[in-house]
C-alpha cells in the first residue's frame, strides 16, 4: 500500500484498519474472512489517483481490500479531482477519484487506459457533507446564509462584526477581526461543489458557474484539503470549506436550509443526494448526479458532494479491468459503504444508487 503521501498519522489510522480487518476476519458475514484472503485469485497492481476528500476512505477500502486480496496492491495518490482526472484521462492511472463529474470536453476525449473505442464513466462511491469550516477567536456558534457565505468568499464582506454577519447571529459576540477567506488552489471537485452551491441558492450574488477552479481573485488559496484544513486551523479570522470528516475541533458554520440554520450529518447530505437526478444526455452507464442545492427541507443538507470512482466500460488491458471491477465493487457494497463511514463520516449509498452502481460494474471489462 503506498502511504507517502499520508504521513504518520495515517500509516496508524491504516494500520489500526489491518488490525480491525484481521479481527474480523474471525468473525462471520464479513468481507475481508481469513477464507476470502486465502482463495482470492487476484493479483497486480492497482493505481489510483485524485480526490483528496476520499482521502480516510480510501485508507481504509484499501487496507481492507488487501486484506481480503493478499496478492494486489493498491496506491492511492489523494493529489486533488482534477489531477486525479488528468492522470487518469493520460494513462497513468486505472481509475480517478473525483468530487466533480467529468465534463462534456473530457467525455468527447479519448482515454489511454481505455480500450479503443470504451469510454469512462462516473460511478458514485462516496457521499460526504462539506463543511464551513472557521477559527475565529471567541466564537463557537456561527450562522450563516447562503448570501452572506457568498459575500465573504466574494471578498465583499470584510470583518466578522459586519452588519450582515450580526444579523444572523443574535447573542453572538463577534470581533473585528478581518476574515480571512480560504480557498482551493488546485482544481477541485470540493470547490465545484462549493461553488455549485452558492450559484444554485444566492444567484444574484456567485454570479459564476460552478468549476474546480476557484473564480475568484483575492482571499487566501491552498492546496488540497489539509492545504485548507491548515490555513484555516493556523490563520487568524479564517474561514474556508471542506470534507466535514477532516473538520476536527474547527469551528464549523450552520448553514441556512429554507427558514432553519442546520449542521451537517451524514444522514442529511445523503437525504439530498437520494432526491437528486442523473445529469441527463450521457450514457446510460454514467451515474453523474445533478445535486438540488435549493431544498427547503431542513431535515436535508445541500451543501454536499458526491464522490466518484472513474472507469473505463472497457480496458485496454483485461487484468486491469478485473483488478478495478474487483476494487470499485467493494468501495460501492454495503461492507465497503460501512467502512468508509467508520473512517471518513461518509453517508452510504442508497440501496437503489448502490443497485445502479453495481450492474454498471458488472459490465466493466
Amino acid at each position: 500500500m503506498n502511504l507517502k503521501r499520508f504521513g504518520r498519522p495515517a500509516v496508524i489510522a491504516v494500520a489500526a484498519a489491518l488490525a480491525l480487518s484481521s479481527c474480523a476476519s474471525n468473525e462471520a458475514g464479513t468481507g475481508s474472512s481469513t477464507t476470502a484472503a486465502t482463495t482470492s485469485t487476484l493479483t497486480g497492481t492497482l493505481t489510483g489517483a485524485g480526490s483528496s476528500a476520499q482521502g480516510s476512505a480510501q485508507e481504509a477500502w484499501i487496507a481492507a481490500f488487501q486484506t481480503s486480496n493478499p496478492n494486489v496492491t493498491v496506491n492511492y495518490d489523494p493529489s486533488g479531482s482534477g489531477a486525479g482526472r488528468s492522470t487518469f484521462i493520460a494513462g497513468g492511472s486505472d481509475f480517478a477519484g473525483s468530487d466533480s463529474s467529468l465534463n462534456d470536453t473530457e467525455l468527447a476525449g479519448t482515454f489511454a487506459s481505455c480500450a479503443a473505442g470504451a469510454k469512462a464513466v462516473d460511478l458514485p462511491v462516496y457521499i460526504s457533507p462539506i463543511a464551513v469550516i472557521f477559527n475565529v477567536a471567541g466564537v463557537t456558534d456561527l450562522k450563516l446564509d447562503s448570501a452572506t457565505l457568498a459575500h465573504i468568499f466574494r471578498g465583499e464582506i470584510t470583518t466578522w462584526n459586519d452588519p450582515a454577519i450580526v444579523a444572523l447571529n443574535s447573542g453572538v459576540t463577534l470581533p473585528a477581526t478581518a476574515i480571512t477567506a480560504v480557498h482551493r488552489s488546485d482544481d477541485s471537485g470540493t470547490t465545484k461543489n462549493f461553488t455549485d452551491y452558492l450559484f444554485q441558492t444566492a444567484p444574484t450574488v456567485w454570479t459564476d458557474k460552478a468549476a474546480d477552479a476557484f473564480p475568484i481573485q483575492g482571499g487566501e488559496g491552498a492546496k488540497g484539503t489539509s492545504g485548507v484544513v491548515d490555513a484555516v486551523t493556523n490563520g487568524v479570522g479564517t474561514i474556508g470549506y471542506a470534507d466535514a470528516s477532516k473538520a476536527g475541533k474547527l469551528g464549523v458554520a450552520k448553514i441556512k436550509v429554507g427558514d432553519t440554520f442546520v449542521g451537517y450529518t451524514a444522514e442529511a447530505a445523503a437525504a439530498v443526494v437520494a432526491e437528486s437526478p442523473l445529469v441527463t444526455g450521457r450514457d446510460a452507464s454514467d451515474l453523474a448526479i445533478k445535486i438540488n442545492r435549493t431544498t427547503t427541507d431542513a431535515t436535508h443538507y445541500p451543501l454536499v458532494l458526491v464522490s466518484y470512482a472513474v472507469v473505463c466500460t472497457e480496458y485496454a488491458k483485461p487484468a486491469q479491468g478485473e483488478l478495478v471491477k474487483a476494487y470499485v465493487t467493494y468501495m460501492a457494497s454495503a461492507d465497503g459503504q460501512k467502512v468508509a463511514a467508520s473512517a471518513g463520516g461518509a453517508a452510504p449509498l442508497s440501496t437503489d444508487l448502490a443497485d445502479k452502481v453495481a450492474a454498471v460494474l458488472a459490465t466493466v471489462k
